[in-house]
């Protein structure tokens, strides 16, 4: 397996465990839908968050387009409205990022809740 593939598998660890922390219900793992995956579905209160995870190795800010741009965003969004159906879940949505920065011995966590909206991605 790929460096890049472990360092992601180790950030979607570190992502749940963060959000536990946080006191959020992890419900699924790299949830699969067609061709589409979500990293992480979780519950907080009476919200349904679906969380795309984002690892590196370089603390260099990027802007939210560009960690998960539109066409990310519309398969998250396509992936969450089967898992909203296949579930029959009634709840309000949340499409959020987990930013990892792991940097030689320092290590940067950030949640970016609603991150972007289903109408964002003009679907």
């Amino acid at each position: 397996m790929s460096v890049s593939y472990e360092l992601g598998k180790q950030g979607e660890q570190q992502a749940a465990d963060f959000l536990r922390e946080k006191g959020y219900s992890i419900l699924d793992l790299n949830w699969r839908y067609q061709h589409k995956e979500i990293d992480i579905v979780a519950e907080y209160g009476n919200e349904l968050h679906f969380v795309e995870v984002k690892t590196r190795t370089s603390a260099v800010w990027q802007d939210i387009n560009e960690i998960v741009g539109a066409t990310k965003q519309k398969n998250m969004i396509a992936a969450a409205d089967a898992y909203i159906q296949q579930n029959d879940i009634e709840k309000d949505v949340v499409f959020d990022i987990v930013y990892i920065v792991q940097n030689g011995d320092k290590e940067k966590i950030e949640l970016i809740r609603d991150a972007f909206h289903s109408y964002d991605s003009e679907i």
